[in-house]
């Protein structure tokens, strides 16, 4: 076997016990190690110099990757503001990890096999949940619905640990289209403000409706990047004001940065009534 080649297949980082699966031998691996061909992370964990920096460091914590760094593995959508540091998942009585990490005591809501160095799905929500503030938990949690293809019926079945992810259980929708429709959906929640969403609107999803008539638009940079989108989007905003609606279109740094212009404009067109039928 190239032990090389397969560690590198394999992210860089592999258990010991997935080479021999593979038909390696303990002698060949010994060797491979004494060569400086890969080196050993701990008892059981083979490595390249090619191992992602946050994979090694779970493995010579005898840790697996959690909460918001497991979801930024996945590929859930993470707000710009999240904290980069890397999250780590120990049992109860383990030993803090070195360094200057995260450190998630519990017992798993899922148990995972040895050769995994990544937390379930289920204890990255149920970590997140008590990690990080409401939004960002909701952010996350809807992500993890669109990525992973939860329901919110998968996540109320589970045996969750806290209260706040019981919670989340009760806001979660399954529907927004994107991570910045989620913080556009919990700050309109937290004011008070009826939305409904995705509403097929002169042929076309849109991506908030509030009461009957006020149309908000969120431009996130996947699907207006070109052109081509915003002559789209602008035809369709055409299309709506022709029908007598109110469209408010909003881009994703206002959305992130100034959110005090998007409450101020939403408020002033409720305040005309813009939001009712006449």
């Amino acid at each position: 076997m190239d032990y090389r080649a397969f560690v590198d297949a394999h992210e860089g980082i592999v258990h010991r016990a997935t080479i021999l699966a593979a038909g390696g031998t303990a002698h060949g691996l010994q060797r491979a190690c004494s060569t400086g061909e890969v080196d050993r992370v701990r008892r059981y964990w083979i490595a390249t110099p090619n191992a992602p920096d946050d994979l090694r460091a779970a493995a010579s914590a005898t840790a697996r990757i959690a909460c918001v760094s497991a979801a930024r593995r996945r590929g859930w959508w993470i707000p710009p503001s999240t904290d980069a540091g890397l999250h780590l998942h120990v049992c109860p009585h383990a030993e803090r990890p070195r360094g200057n990490h995260v450190v998630h005591w519990t017992r798993p809501l899922v148990p995972v096999g040895r050769t995994s160095l990544l937390e379930s799905t289920q204890d990255t929500l149920d970590h997140i949940a008590t990690c990080v503030d409401a939004e960002t938990a909701a952010v996350l949690w809807e992500s993890a619905c669109r990525v992973e293809r939860f329901t919110p019926a998968d996540l109320r079945r589970v045996r969750w640990r806290s209260a706040s992810a019981r919670e989340l259980c009760e806001l979660i929708t399954g529907l927004h289209d994107s991570g910045l429709e989620t913080i556009f959906a919990v700050r309109m929640r937290g004011v008070g403000i009826a939305v409904r969403f995705q509403q097929v609107v002169a042929g076309h999803p849109v991506d908030a409706l509030i009461g009957e008539r006020l149309i908000v638009q969120l431009d996130g940079f996947a699907f207006h990047s070109t052109a081509a989108d915003r002559t789209r989007d602008a035809a369709h905003d055409r299309e709506l004001v022709a029908r007598g609606y109110t469209v408010l279109r909003f881009t994703y740094a206002e959305v992130l940065h100034r959110w005090d212009i998007v409450e101020r404009a939403i408020a002033r067109a409720i305040a005309q009534g813009v939001h009712v039928d006449r």
